[in-house]
């Protein structure tokens, strides 16, 4: 934060996009492609270090190291302070709310229709 003004990252979702053209297997597989280019090959995670070295690929070469390392507390959920592949993947969904909001609606969707045939069966 130079002179007291916050630096705002600009964020454009594209991954109901990707989802879109993609399909679902599609998107996976992007998802993974994308934590190849910023985990760290030896560890085989995305770790500070990597993600300060790969953060171009991202738009993200101007940011800080604490604003990198908020990025990656945000989306270690067991704490070790690495993301792993799965950790990556659920981040990056997070981050896309209107995928969330989709995914949500698929999944009342299949709820329902397991409601409806589970109804359907025991009538019968």
């Amino acid at each position: 934060m130079a002179g007291g003004v916050a630096k705002r990252v600009e964020f454009e979702d594209m991954l109901p996009a990707m989802a879109e053209k993609l399909g679902g297997e599609g998107l996976i597989r992007e998802l993974c492609n994308g934590f190849e280019l910023l985990m760290d090959r030896d560890r085989g995670v995305i770790t500070l270090e990597s993600l300060r070295r790969n953060s171009a690929v991202l738009g993200l070469q101007d940011l800080a190291d604490d604003e990198l390392a908020s990025m990656l507390r945000e989306g270690d959920v067991d704490g070790d302070g690495v993301l792993s592949q799965m950790e990556f993947c659920v981040l990056m969904f997070r981050l896309s709310p209107e995928l969330m909001e989709q995914s949500r609606a698929w999944f009342e969707e299949i709820v329902e229709e397991e409601f409806r045939r589970g109804r359907t069966q025991s009538s019968s």
